[in-house]
């Protein structure tokens, strides 16, 4: 997505400079070398002279929903595939958003074996129980807005790609099938699950802090920790990371908006079926 990002940013300031027109050729290589790395290829320097190397993305030639187009490492039926796995809640989906590792690495941990050692990585929703791979950060569980962010995002410009035709199972294996804008929808929802009261009154992100928790003078005083805990939504590592945590505000925004579009389009029905019951009475 960098690539892409910078290569959409550079497009549109070559429209009113040229000088940029280089910059946009080196991020579309990038963008493409990325892609043939990921498929097993090797990085090539210039795409111009390797024809090929487009086959490792997706089709740019077919046409999407009003006639849209896709820059995109994976096609319709590999992001499908990931989804199932995504979205199951017995691997990555948590109540709280996407884990950064499947939980099913709690009872299975990956290993591998490197000059007669073995090195293992565990499913852990918190905290770090080692300092092997940078003490109290933690990327083997945990979820942690940035890239949560920007999954959501990527969703939603699948969808304005596939349209409301494309829909995937979600929760795997629930039986509801959601569009792509419905799933990023539904993920942002569990995100900012994180900081809102539950049922109970308690707010996941303050975790077993019963002073806040309770006391009405601290419970709406909300910390951006730096990641949250993929099980309960506890709040791990500093507590002052609004440069990437506070996204959750746009997460907010985002739903309160589709809330609003959906009534309204609840609205709009119950009216048009209330207009056709009155012809037909009146018929």
């Amino acid at each position: 997505m960098y690539a892409l990002n910078m290569l959409a940013i550079a497009l549109e300031l070559g429209r009113h400079n040229p000088a940029y027109e280089d910059v946009t050729s080196k991020f579309w290589e990038h963008f493409l070398n990325i892609a043939r790395a990921m498929s097993g290829g090797t990085e090539h320097g210039g795409a111009g002279h390797r024809p090929d190397l487009t086959s490792a993305v997706a089709c740019m030639r077919t046409r999407g929903h009003r006639d849209r187009r896709l820059l995109s490492i994976v096609d319709g039926d590999q992001l499908r595939r990931i989804l199932r796995v995504m979205l199951d809640e017995r691997e990555f989906l948590s109540p709280y958003g996407i884990r950064s590792i499947s939980q099913i690495h709690r009872d299975r941990p990956y290993v591998l074996g490197v000059d007669g050692h073995d090195y293992r990585v565990d499913y852990e929703p918190a905290e770090s129980t080692t300092g092997l791979f940078g003490g109290n950060s933690n990327w083997r569980g945990p979820i942690w807005f940035p890239i949560k962010f920007l999954l959501v995002e990527a969703l939603q410009k699948f969808h304005h790609y596939f349209g409301d035709e494309y829909r995937v199972e979600c929760p795997t294996g629930s039986g509801r099938m959601m569009t792509l804008a419905e799933v990023a929808t539904e993920l942002s929802r569990r995100l900012t699950r994180i900081f809102l009261d539950d049922a109970q009154g308690r707010r996941p992100v303050l975790g077993t802090s019963e002073l806040f928790q309770h006391d009405p003078g601290w419970h709406d005083l909300i910390p951006f920790h730096e990641y949250f805990n993929g099980d309960s939504g506890a709040g791990v590592g500093a507590s002052h990371q609004t440069g990437w945590t506070a996204l959750v505000a746009k997460l907010l925004q985002q739903s309160g908006e589709t809330d609003e579009s959906d009534r309204s389009r609840t609205r709009a029905a119950q009216q048009r079926a209330s207009r056709g019951a009155r012809q037909t009475v009146a018929v």
